[in-house]
């Protein structure tokens, strides 16, 4: 029986086969991953994954659904939240990730991106990072618009300025696993601040924005 099939799952199975699902990833690879080596990684018996999945395929969709739910997690904000602040959240969001229980980061980011490497070759899980990228990049778009209304940012093409930080924040994970450059995250954030943050003030909107702080030091995670 599938999620998909209406099957009711209560949120902590489903929380213990996706984490299970993570370190199996983790010693096994995305390649010579099997359902077996996932009910070796928890407690509970394996015929619960066989009860709620149609297989390693739809396991595997969706995992790749809760991975992107930890990145697309909600950002707490107010009535006395800046535009700028807002922002700023977001994108440390994305480039340096929620704290969790099990797994740094930068491990959760290595298992999504061997995901992503794989994607190319199958249409179905490339559409869910599609959706995912076009969220994220919404979420950036929506509150830049807010702040161009509020006229505390100046009037910028938001989608483009919104795409544009997406990318950044891309390349720079990317760079990361796939480089080993351990500062490209904190570097992009320092940029990010002087070359676009910045650029969104015409002079009359400085009074919203906050004392610069430093990135997130992330170099020890790995």
């Amino acid at each position: 029986m599938s999620e998909s099939d209406g099957s009711v799952e209560t949120q902590d199975t489903r929380e213990v086969i996706m984490e299970a699902t993570f370190r199996a990833l983790r010693k096994h690879g995305y390649s010579d991953l099997r359902v077996r080596d996932i009910g070796a990684e928890m407690d509970l018996s394996r015929q619960v994954i066989h009860y709620h999945f149609d297989g390693k395929y739809d396991l595997l969709s969706s995992f790749l659904e809760y991975v992107i739910e930890q990145y697309e997690g909600s950002v707490e904000v107010d009535e006395e939240t800046t535009p700028r602040e807002e922002l700023e959240m977001r994108i440390d969001r994305c480039l340096f990730g929620p704290e969790l229980a099990e797994f740094s980061h930068w491990e959760r980011m290595e298992v999504y991106h061997e995901l992503y490497a794989s994607a190319q070759h199958d249409e179905a899980h490339r559409e869910l990072f599609v959706e995912h990228y076009d969220r994220l990049k919404a979420g950036i778009v929506d509150v830049i618009q807010r702040g161009i209304e509020r006229g505390a940012f100046r009037d910028v093409d938001a989608d483009l300025m919104g795409q544009h930080l997406t990318d950044t924040i891309h390349v720079a994970r990317e760079r990361r696993l796939a480089l080993g450059h351990d500062d490209a995250p904190a570097e992009a954030r320092r940029a990010i601040d002087e070359f676009v943050l910045d650029s969104l003030y015409d002079g009359s909107g400085e009074s919203d924005a906050p004392d610069k702080v430093d990135a997130p030091d992330t170099t020890e995670e790995s």
